[in-house]
């Protein structure tokens, strides 16, 4: 397998990560319930820890890992903050919508096939966690 495939969907995983990680900020920012904005950061704190996974197998691959969204990135996430709404249920549903879409069938998507055992099993343990988020958000919502 040719690792300069892996690192780049690695780096397009990773990316999407730091994604990941500018919308929890939004969200942290615009809670109000203690209780809420702590889920917030527990999961903020899981997946920035996903973040330094990806970035270290793509180092020991011999990558340079990506260091922040990109441009389109960097984009979408300051759409993402201008039109965030201010109810702690809409928040709960944009997070979990982002987190289905981009975190989960986006990501599956991308790295389906193109990677070697080892980051693919270490990806399938970011999956694993955006999958508890997934549950998170739904029991909080109900």
């Amino acid at each position: 397998m040719n690792n300069e495939i892996i690192i780049e969907e690695l780096n397009t995983l990773l990316r999407g990560t730091y994604m990941g990680i500018r919308s929890m900020e939004h969200y942290i920012q615009k809670l109000e319930d203690g209780h809420l904005k702590q889920h917030f950061q527990s999961m903020q704190r899981d997946t920035k820890g996903n973040a330094q996974k990806i970035a270290e197998r793509i180092q020991n691959l011999g990558g340079v890992p990506a260091d922040d969204e990109g441009v389109s990135g960097s984009m979408h996430s300051f759409m993402h903050k201008v039109m965030l709404p201010d109810d702690s249920e809409k928040i709960i549903e944009d997070a979990l919508k982002g987190i289905h879409k981009y975190g989960l069938e986006y990501s599956e998507e991308l790295v389906r096939g193109d990677l070697d055992s080892a980051s693919r099993q270490m990806v399938e343990e970011v999956f694993d966690t955006n999958r508890r988020h997934v549950e998170q958000l739904t029991k909080l919502l109900h």
